[in-house]
């Protein structure tokens, strides 16, 4: 990890519901060139986190730097025209377009170019979407409508989509959710190879642990909306609190089978 400024940082941050506090004033920092990966049971309040960063939700206390400059507050779209990136637990493509015009769609956003009805969205920045395509190994894809492929290609093309506004930071909620062993390293593997050559910093929950130790460089652990651990992969691994808390059931960080 960089010991430069950190691209991200999160300090204070809330956000309840009624009187449950989904996030209690959690803090953590994020460089560029990082793969931080944020754990924890089911209700710990990752995805509430997420939505925070991204504008989604409003936050009810703190602060969410991302270069120096303040996203609480912001809309979803202004985060993402500032460079913040996400992809979903479940894939989210237009099914009926192709792969390269749905990466287009993507790009004509990003421009502001959507509803500029004179412009063929088939015609535009065709060669910038096949060359994200080509980056997550979709290019020879481009012309197939997204209703075919198979579900691994689906989040390919969904993380070109992402990249569409050239991020800074990217958020990943359960990327390898519904996929195999195979295509599920295989995705993270491509995830790890984007933040080494372009820079960026990513944000990722996972429940599948062999992917975490794999592809993390940091883990923070949430527990009922509280942080309770942050380190490498090997030092969260034999955390007492951790394990006390995230795997109450008796359950361990074992290398999960293929």
């Amino acid at each position: 990890m960089s010991s430069t400024k950190p691209l991200l940082q999160v300090s204070n941050l809330g956000k309840s519901f009624g009187g449950v506090k989904a996030v209690d004033g959690i803090h953590f920092n994020l460089a560029a060139g990082e793969l931080l990966a944020l754990i924890g049971p089911n209700g710990a309040g990752k995805t509430t986190t997420f939505n925070m960063v991204n504008g989604q939700l409003p936050a009810d206390q703190g602060s969410i730097r991302l270069g120096g400059e303040e996203l609480v507050g912001r809309k979803p779209r202004d985060i993402w025209r500032l460079g913040v990136g996400r992809t979903f637990q479940i894939a989210e493509t237009f099914a009926s377009l192709t792969v390269v015009e749905n990466v287009q769609m993507a790009l004509l956003s990003h421009d502001r170019q959507l509803f500029s009805m004179w412009r063929r969205a088939a015609d535009y920045r065709r060669d910038d979407a096949l060359n994200l395509l080509d980056q997550v190994g979709m290019k020879s894809q481009a012309d197939r409508p997204c209703s075919v492929l198979a579900y691994g290609d689906v989040k390919r093309v969904e993380l070109a989509i992402a990249m569409a506004n050239a991020p800074k930071l990217l958020l990943m909620d359960e990327p390898t959710a519904g996929m195999a062993p195979k295509e599920r390293n295989e995705l993270m593997a491509l995830t790890k190879q984007l933040v080494v050559s372009r820079g960026m910093a990513v944000l990722f929950t996972e429940h599948s642990m062999d992917v975490v130790f794999a592809y993390a460089d940091r883990m923070i652990v949430l527990a009922r909306g509280r942080l309770i651990a942050e380190g490498k992969p090997l030092d969260i691994r034999d955390h007492p609190k951790v394990q006390e808390v995230y795997f109450g059931t008796g359950k361990t960080f074992e290398k999960e089978a293929a």
